[in-house]
């Protein structure tokens, strides 16, 4: 029995999300079909993603995993899967990994960028990947209530309801804003997300920066944990999913320990 590891690349529009569920075409759903095509395995299933992207919410650098008994040469899997894969989905490479090789538990790190356009006028051609915002923002602000949020801290006011992780404590190591007119990248890392945490970031900078909402009620949040003193939670179609980073083992956050095996749920 083979261990493969799979980084998977799509465009999130027409998917209820990654995950399988029993109402909805997923990207596991389509993965695994294009699997049991390729290696001829009818049960075959993937081991598990590095994180469960929602409905409308792309990626880059998806990661998964699965063990298989085809022969099919590593380098070979891409073009083998994409043969079977619908446009929107891509695997972008393939490694073999060890038998306890965990696309989530081995995961150190995940990185995200939400995108916003800012512009007076919708631009079609971007609408499926960036959030349109019609007036100008306060970067510079912006950036300041980021940095705030830099670091170990209580993301409770940052969480959406729906989620069974048990602590809303998560590190944060980097969460940028850079400009590229008419699109403001906004990029975060952390060990680990909250429900919709990603999107409620991005919506309580963009407060921010539309002078909607202070830097002030942003330190209020993590102060106090209250749900309202955060921003709203933005749209899944400007957020990707664009690199999971791995260590040599299942070295696991301080959160993890207290957290349910499947509770790390999707920004």
């Amino acid at each position: 029995m083979r261990s493969i590891k799979l980084i998977l690349a799509y465009d999130g529009t027409a998917y209820a999300g990654f995950q399988r569920q029993p109402n909805g075409i997923t990207v596991q759903q389509r993965l695994e079909e294009a699997l049991r095509s390729v290696t001829g395995e009818p049960e075959l299933r993937i081991g598990a993603a590095a994180g469960r992207t929602d409905a409308g919410v792309h990626a880059r650098g998806q990661v998964v995993h699965l063990h298989t008994r085809a022969a099919i040469p590593i380098e070979r899997w891409p073009a083998a899967v994409n043969s079977h894969l619908p446009d929107d989905i891509a695997v972008v490479a393939a490694e073999a990994v060890p038998p306890e090789f965990h696309a989530r538990y081995w995961a150190r790190e995940k990185r995200y960028r939400y995108t916003f356009c800012i512009s007076p006028h919708r631009l079609p051609l971007a609408r499926l990947y960036s959030y349109h915002w019609p007036r100008p923002v306060n970067v510079a602000a912006m950036r300041e209530a980021a940095a705030l949020l830099v670091g170990r801290h209580d993301f409770a006011a940052f969480r959406a309801t729906g989620g069974s992780a048990r602590t809303s404590v998560r590190t944060i190591t980097r969460l940028t804003l850079t400009e590229e007119p008419p699109f403001l990248h906004m990029d975060i890392a952390a060990d680990g997300f909250l429900y919709n945490m990603v999107r409620i970031i991005a919506g309580t900078l963009l407060e921010v920066g539309a002078g909607r909402r202070t830097i002030a009620r942003v330190e209020q949040a993590l102060r106090t944990g209250d749900r309202r003193d955060a921003g709203r939670t933005l749209p899944p179609h400007g957020l990707c999913l664009e690199e999971v980073v791995y260590g040599d083992g299942p070295v696991r956050p301080p959160w993890a320990r207290e957290t349910a095996p499947d509770a790390d749920l999707e920004p």
